[in-house]
């Protein structure tokens, strides 16, 4: 068996190092072959190290490296020194040594491989999920997954500091309503019956409150079976928190904390805390979206009170039926081409509005549209000063019910910062939205539904409100939003029967149903359960923003594609009828 007792790391010897002997391990990053000198880039995860084999020092050694190729696994020793002057590398933190062989095993062959394993590739991302044991030994993927290391022990190491146990949950549990479908598993003890794997362990880490465990954290694996897109996976990382006898402002601390120390120990990014708050109607009105991006403007203005009395039937008649009439002022936007502001129509039509209203500022300050004549003077100054808008810039207007003016308009204006590049992307700004909504009404199911889950508490004020108007009382539940992505949200915890029953009836839920669905839970609440409040966050989704990439499957050793495909295991995938038969199950499903 050959000498495998590395010394040292491929990106850690230094000038320093010089004169020390070494030994080295890892894969053939490029083969440079210089007429009786042979040169081999070395590569492991910390970096890349100068390898040259020369006959002088040990003809064996280099008659055995012309046999070497791109990714042959080696183990090599020798002496460092130092590449003299004219001959370093200020790429590598290694470019100032190198590596005179006197030793080299090759301890394994390796196949062409089906990309180079270099950061800037354009290689289909379902050939590297097929290949991803080779993508991953790409220095970015590298550098994600030490980074994803750093995060994950900064934040257990924060978690201890602060009083809090880690507490496994488990994976096997009941099916419960949440935010997307179940993944079920069958029960082979159980026939007919099944198991689901977590959304969240939103139950448990409740009942751990009740059991006295008083300050939980996990760093958990959930599963959600929904269509995936570039901010989401089908089995994602969350960093799970519950506190007992906690208020919104503990809980909000202790997440200011935690997220401050990963992003300080994981990629060196200050954050100033206390974090800045925003309530919930605020963000509506100004931005569209419970989530937006605040690094840049651009910001959205209610102008029904200006308007409701223009003869414009598109803004009228939104607001005869209880519509809204929003706008926001485009900087530079009077010089846009008719075909641009068409392409701006069609955008907001995903929305579902129905169009889009414009009016040009001139550089004289005077208005162009073929819709002003049906404004006064007066209107148009006051519309124009209310939005901000400077000679030369593009008044848009949306009319319609007041989902649909949100949407499209937050969506256009997350288009817009990114077409007009007027979004800072080496900025982070985080931002708390509270003071949610308890209820929205589901027009047709025609009764309440939670903003966030069954079991979000109220502020004392508002429970009145439970008995009188429903819709009006306010949750206190809390969003971490980091340039317009939610990257951790929670709430404090209902922890009283009476009015856990209370919300039930508000959604028209019935006894039998809470029993099944609920049984064990609304029983345990009855055996005294402390006041409590928790939170979780996508650890993907925070890598995703750390790193600036902007697909999750990036900041993620092994992901599923879009389609929920394991490319490199090829699964999901049939099983053998006994399988099938040894769970009860017959399958109809035709492919």
């Amino acid at each position: 068996m050959p000498e495998m007792k590395r010394t040292h790391y491929c990106g850690e010897l230094r000038l320093a190092d010089a004169g020390k002997s070494a030994r080295l391990t890892g894969w053939v990053a490029r083969r440079r072959d210089h007429g009786g000198v042979i040169f081999v880039d070395l590569r492991d995860r910390t970096g890349i190290t100068q390898v040259v084999f020369d006959p002088i020092i040990d003809p064996e050694a280099h008659r055995a490296a012309h046999a070497i190729r791109n990714e042959f696994v080696l183990s090599v020793s020798g002496k460092v020194r130092e590449r003299g002057e004219g001959l370093t590398n200020p790429n590598l933190l290694t470019g100032e040594i190198e590596l005179a062989t006197d030793e080299l095993e090759i301890l394994n062959v390796a196949r062409t491989p089906p990309f180079a394993v270099e950061d800037d590739i354009d290689t289909a991302e379902d050939v590297r999920m097929q290949y991803r044991y080779v993508d991953l030994r790409r220095p970015k993927m590298q550098k994600m997954l030490q980074i994803r290391h750093k995060a994950t022990l900064a934040a257990r190491r924060y978690m201890d500091e602060q009083g809090f146990l880690e507490i496994e949950t488990p994976i096997l549990m009941n099916s419960t309503p949440e935010g997307a479908r179940d993944f079920l598993v069958p029960s082979r003890l159980n026939p007919g019956k099944f198991y689901a794997l977590p959304q969240s362990p939103q139950q448990f880490k409740q009942l751990s409150m009740m059991s006295g465990i008083d300050r939980y954290f996990q760093i958990a694996r959930c599963f959600r079976d929904e269509d995936t897109r570039a901010n989401r996976l089908l089995e994602l990382t969350q960093l799970d928190i519950e506190m007992s006898f906690a208020t919104r402002e503990d809980v909000m601390e202790v997440t200011e904390g935690l997220f401050k120390r990963i992003f300080e120990e994981a990629v060196g990014i200050s954050i100033p805390t206390p974090l800045r708050r925003m309530p919930y109607s605020e963000a509506m009105e100004r931005y569209g979206t419970d989530k937006p991006d605040t690094r840049f403007g651009l910001e959205l203005f209610d102008l029904s009170d200006l308007v409701a009395d223009c003869d414009f039937k598109v803004f009228t008649g939104a607001l005869a039926n209880d519509g809204l009439v929003k706008g926001l002022a485009i900087p530079g936007g009077a010089s846009l081409s008719r075909r641009e502001i068409d392409d701006l129509t069609d955008f907001v039509a995903i929305y579902r509005a129905k169009g889009l209203a414009w009016i040009k500022v001139t550089e004289e300050g005077a208005f162009e549209s073929s819709i002003v004549k049906f404004f006064s003077e007066d209107t148009l100054k006051a519309v124009s000063e209310r939005m901000d808008a400077q000679p030369g810039d593009l008044m848009v207007f949306v009319a319609d019910k007041p989902q649909i003016v949100a949407d499209a308009l937050a969506n256009l204006r997350l288009h817009l910062g990114e077409k007009l590049e007027l979004i800072d992307y080496d900025r982070f700004d985080f931002l708390w939205i509270i003071d949610f909504p308890l209820f929205f009404w589901d027009e047709e199911e025609n009764r309440y539904e939670p903003s966030q889950h069954l079991f979000t508490m109220m502020p004392e004020e508002d429970i009145p409100l439970l008995d009188i108007d429903p819709g009006k009382a306010r949750g206190l539940q809390y969003d971490l939003i980091i340039n317009g992505e939610e990257c951790a949200g929670g709430s404090i915890r209902i922890h009283q029967w009476e009015l856990q029953q209370k919300i039930f009836e508000i959604m028209k839920i019935k006894t039998q149903e809470v029993t099944e669905r609920f049984g064990y839970f609304v029983e345990a609440l009855q055996y005294g359960t402390p006041p409590h409040g928790g939170i979780a966050s996508g650890l993907d989704r925070m890598m995703m923003l750390m790193t600036g990439e902007k697909n999750i499957r990036e900041v993620t050793a092994f992901p599923k594609t879009q389609n929920g495909l394991c490319l490199l295991t090829v699964a999901p995938s049939e099983v053998d009828d006994e399988q099938l038969e040894e769970l009860s199950i017959r399958v109809d499903a035709v492919e």
